[in-house]
């Protein structure tokens, strides 16, 4: 016996086969995960001395991962002497941030990780 609508007067209760109801059940689980979207973080790659070309390429890329809902995380890969210069890496993010302004917004303000400078993009609903 199975309660259908125990909040009803009477409550509503049914003989059901119970291994055919857990079976059923669990379709119905099945068929919501599946319709269910997990979003990724992507992550784009750009160097503190980027061409402006190269750049409108990468952001590019990085609209379409944010058009299909996923976040985006843009990474400013320093290497050697380019550490003694962090600022060039936020300018590189600013502008990334004012061309993707209109579908993206920043979720974590930059910061370092290591020899990277991350900024995360969500998209904006």
């Amino acid at each position: 016996m199975v309660e259908i609508a125990p909040t009803a007067k009477p409550p509503v209760a049914k003989i059901v086969d119970f291994k055919k109801f857990k079976y059923e059940e669990a379709k119905k689980e099945r068929l919501a995960r599946r319709k269910t979207k997990e979003t990724e973080t992507k992550e784009v790659w750009l160097g503190p001395h980027i061409s402006e070309h190269d750049l409108e390429i990468r952001l590019g890329r990085a609209k379409e991962f944010l058009s299909e809902g996923d976040r985006v995380k843009l990474s400013v890969r320093f290497s050697g002497r380019e550490m003694a210069y962090p600022e060039f890496g936020h300018q590189v993010l600013a502008k990334s941030k004012e061309k993707l302004a209109d579908i993206a917004k920043m979720e974590y303000n930059p910061k370092f990780e290591g020899r990277n400078l991350t900024a995360t993009f969500v998209p904006v609903k």
